[in-house]
């Protein structure tokens, strides 16, 4: 899955960038206030995007 597709998927259901960090940037979920780094390559496994998602609470990809 390409980076920009996951990020789009984030902000489009709600989630905030709260920083950038040196290898990620930190995507925040305003509702349960859940954090999740996300790697800045350009392509990333399913089961990562999967695994964001859930840990931010919202419904996979």
């Amino acid at each position: 899955m390409k980076r920009r597709d996951l990020v789009k998927y984030l902000t489009d259901n709600g989630c905030v960038l709260i920083r950038e960090g040196g290898k990620y940037s930190i995507y925040q979920n305003p509702v349960n206030q859940k954090e999740v780094p996300i790697t800045r390559h350009p392509e990333m496994e399913d089961f990562a995007a999967r695994k964001v998602c859930k840990q931010l609470g919202l419904p996979p990809i």
